[in-house]
């Protein structure tokens, strides 16, 4: 996901290209395929054909990453539920959901920080 905020054309894409943003943001450690296996299988389907596994795209190795650890990890998509979507239309929260992954939006990820563009002026 880092190179497709990478490779844009905005200010957003500058921030991400400096060397020490790009360090904070990626993991350093190798994806786990058996969780990228059971990410595809049990969130989306076991016998998903080529064009659905591009469809569904890099989701599972997210999903894998925050399986790995559960307590500390989650997800942040913009991506809104549609429980009723099945197989590789399948959306992030009901993936997630169904997963026992915690998955939040923008919204409810900055209130989970508690994130304040209120300072006090002098």
């Amino acid at each position: 996901m880092y190179e497709e905020i990478r490779d844009g054309k905005d200010e957003l894409a500058n921030w991400a290209k400096q060397d020490q943003i790009s360090t904070d943001l990626l993991f350093q450690e190798e994806v786990d395929v058996s969780l990228v296996s059971y990410a595809t299988d049990h969130g989306y389907a076991s016998d998903l054909t080529d064009d659905e596994v591009v469809n569904i795209g890099r989701d599972p190795f997210l999903i894998a990453y925050a399986l790995k650890d559960k307590g500390s990890r989650c997800l942040v998509t913009t991506e809104v539920s549609k429980p009723s979507r099945l197989r590789a239309n399948r959306h992030l929260p009901d993936v997630c959901a169904d997963l026992g992954v915690r998955c939040y939006n923008t919204f409810e990820f900055v209130r989970a920080l508690n994130f304040s563009t209120r300072w006090n002026s002098p």
